[in-house]
């Protein structure tokens, strides 16, 4: 078999690939509730961590999906940030009192995308998402073609599309009735009116004007990582810090986001995080993005479309060659560790050949209760 993939992958890509029967077991199946769905509907998940395929599974994901996120960029999102920027900007030239909102949910795709000789792909598989994001991008190209030439706004999240055009309400129905024509196999559910919710985001067309704010799911409850868990306080931070950038991203009026700030703060001050924290990460936020003067109405516009059309710092890449990853278990008594870590390193090895190399140190959380319970059988 070797010889016969001298051809077609290098010696390190068989590695890679290759499996051992020590280090192999068979996949087992579980299902995890979708607490948000009308009679809490069961998913199935194949948890495949051991198993022979997921090396040759993880191999061709890292091949595909690149190609794919190039080639889907401008019809697909990962997060709500990216779909208010894209609308917000969609929105200044468009909007229309008419304007009518879309959502359609693909049903079940996972399963239904068609393989040789099977039908559908494992929901815990590397793989699987990538294909069926793939499948997806060559269903819709017609769509986009369609939404573009119409001067509307389309965008996908793996199952779930969002669309907002000037059409009227007979003429959409009609198309989507089309679209569930073009393929076999994938059926769209579809609601359309001036107001939906879209991943985290609530979007409404208020008489020719978008109105969008932060969507909190019927099933939601107002935890977060508690402020006295086993985890490293940047972590907890950062939670504080990314939650009013949201906030702020999201709320379309500053009455709205006064609404959600207040909110945020007392679920943070549920969960025992102190309040002069939550305040320290509050100002945290306008001190890092230059915002001088606090949010009011009549600058909350302006400080908003900054923050919106702030550019993603790009990511420096690393030297391993020059990078020593250092990880160790967190707990409360190695709090100061990584402070004294990087002091006796620039001590002992200021003047030596080593301090070319970069340490960077990682934590590892303490196991959970759930964790030291949990054995495989």
């Amino acid at each position: 078999m070797k010889h016969k993939l001298t051809n077609w992958i290098t010696q390190k890509q068989y590695e890679r690939v290759s499996i051992k029967s020590n280090e192999v077991e068979l996949a087992h199946l579980y299902y995890l509730p979708k607490a948000h769905k009308p009679g809490t509907p069961l998913r199935p998940i194949i948890s495949g961590l051991k198993h022979p395929t997921k090396k040759i599974s993880k191999f061709l994901d890292e091949l595909l999906r690149p190609l794919f996120n190039k080639m889907a960029s401008n019809t697909t999102v990962t997060c709500g940030t990216e779909v208010i920027k894209q609308l917000h900007e969609w929105s200044k030239r468009n909007i229309r009192q008419e304007t009518l909102i879309c959502t359609m949910d693909v049903m079940d795709l996972y399963t239904i995308i068609p393989q040789t000789e099977i039908r559908g792909g494992a929901m815990g598989s590397l793989l699987t998402l990538t294909i069926a994001n793939c499948y997806m991008y060559f269903y819709e190209r017609d769509i986009v073609k369609q939404v573009n030439n119409s001067n509307g706004f389309y965008l996908r999240y793996i199952d779930d599309i969002f669309i907002i055009i000037n059409w009227p309400i007979p003429h959409l129905s009609k198309q989507i009735n089309r679209w569930n024509e073009l393929d076999l196999n994938i059926k769209l559910k579809a609601q359309v009116g001036h107001s939906t919710n879209f991943l985290d985001l609530y979007i409404q067309n208020r008489n020719g004007e978008l109105f969008t704010k932060v969507y909190h799911k019927p099933s939601y409850e107002p935890y977060y990582l508690p402020f006295n868990s086993v985890h490293p306080i940047h972590m907890k931070m950062n939670i504080s810090y990314a939650m009013l950038i949201r906030a702020i991203k999201y709320c379309s009026t500053f009455e709205t986001y006064l609404n959600e700030r207040e909110k945020l703060r007392m679920t943070l001050l549920l969960n025992k995080y102190p309040g002069e924290f939550i305040e320290k990460q509050f100002r945290r936020v306008f001190q890092k993005h230059n915002l001088i003067e606090p949010l009011s109405t009549s600058n909350y516009k302006t400080s908003r479309e900054k923050l919106i059309y702030l550019d993603k710092k790009e990511k420096i890449p690393i030297d391993y060659g020059k990078t020593m990853f250092i990880h160790f278990t967190y707990c409360l008594n190695m709090k100061t560790f990584p402070a004294k870590f990087h002091a006796l390193w620039d001590k002992y090895f200021i003047e030596s050949s080593i301090n070319e190399i970069k340490p960077v140190l990682g934590t590892r959380n303490v196991q959970n209760l759930q964790q030291q319970l949990i054995r495989n059988k």
